[in-house]
């Protein structure tokens, strides 16, 4: 079969014998009866976008229907380059999250190569300067402006705030190793000594990152089914992102600083929730730990921040 044989047969599997495949296609599409006619006998072509259109409404999967197993077809998140693709970004994402909210049984995996971006948002000092990090980074030219003078727009931060609150209302597992806070730390080192973030609030941005940590800390310790934390000493973690339902499963899969690759394959959003159960089962889960293992994970953290506090002060004492 023939690309749009392929399509057709699945559009007719979806209605069903009761309802007639050309009006329903020309509803969808928007165009005559005679125009759909002539799409369904096969005398004319779908479009491409025709084809997305159709596949959207049916809630038919691209990668099953046209791929030969070894390809997969991906959307990807939009690029950023300013606040508004920012803002934007923000919107789509807690869009998603919030479509798979609706199914029963609904659970994100985190693999947090970084710490996830969920907790560096929503009106703190440190999720203004993540902004200005990742703005800086992506925005694909030398930024030289102090984190002070950097501001950031309420349509922003309301975006991000509900991405927040989107997260903290699905079924996390998040997967931790002994880097996962360390580009957040080198990021404030970083600008602190290009002189584009001063000490005071590079201070600030450490006791804000603690608070994450004892935050998480607490979430571990307050039986919550909603939230389930993971050690792994064996992986370079990737943070890739699988939310998974009965009904429907996504991953997205990290090209760029915030860009991800986002794909519903079946067989292959089976193969990485295979993978994250593997990982999970050769990790020590932190809301299940004595209260002695628990406290090493996290004490190790806090050090590492104890000791770029002490290394930005002993610079200023050197006079750098």
């Amino acid at each position: 079969m023939n690309n749009q044989d392929i399509l057709l047969k699945a559009i007719r599997q979806k209605l069903g014998t009761q309802t007639s495949v050309i009006d329903a296609i020309a509803g969808v599409l928007n165009i005559s009866y005679d125009a759909a006619h002539r799409r369904v006998s096969q005398k004319s072509k779908f479009s491409i976008e025709e084809t997305i259109t159709l596949c959207r409404h049916y809630a038919l999967s691209m990668d099953v229907l046209f791929s030969d197993g070894n390809k997969v077809i991906v959307e990807k998140t939009a690029e950023i380059r300013n606040m508004a693709g920012m803002e934007a970004y923000f919107k789509h994402s807690a869009e998603n999250i919030s479509n798979f909210l609706q199914y029963p049984g609904a659970k994100m995996y985190y693999s947090a190569k970084d710490i996830p971006l969920f907790y560096t948002i929503g009106g703190t000092l440190l999720s203004k300067f993540k902004l200005y990090v990742w703005l800086n980074l992506l925005a694909g030219t030398q930024n030289q402006e102090h984190f002070e003078a950097f501001t950031v727009n309420k349509s922003l931060l309301e975006h991000s705030t509900k991405l927040k609150a989107v997260y903290d209302n699905v079924e996390v597992h998040e997967i931790w190793n002994d880097t996962t806070i360390n580009s957040t730390l080198q990021q404030v080192y970083y600008f602190y000594q290009s002189g584009l973030l001063n000490f005071a609030n590079a201070q600030l941005l450490c006791a804000d990152l603690k608070t994450v940590l004892k935050t998480a800390e607490e979430r571990c310790c307050n039986g919550s089914s909603n939230f389930h934390l993971y050690y792994n000493e064996l992986l370079i973690l990737n943070n890739n992102v699988l939310l998974s339902a009965p009904q429907k499963q996504s991953l997205f899969v990290p090209y760029t600083m915030l860009g991800y690759f986002i794909t519903s394959d079946a067989p292959t959003c089976t193969s990485a929730l295979d993978f994250f159960k593997h990982q999970v089962k050769n990790s020590k889960s932190l809301n299940e730990s004595g209260t002695r293992d628990r406290k090493l994970f996290f004490n190790k953290a806090h050090q590492k921040i104890d000791f770029y506090l002490q290394r930005m002060e002993s610079e200023i004492d050197l006079g750098f």
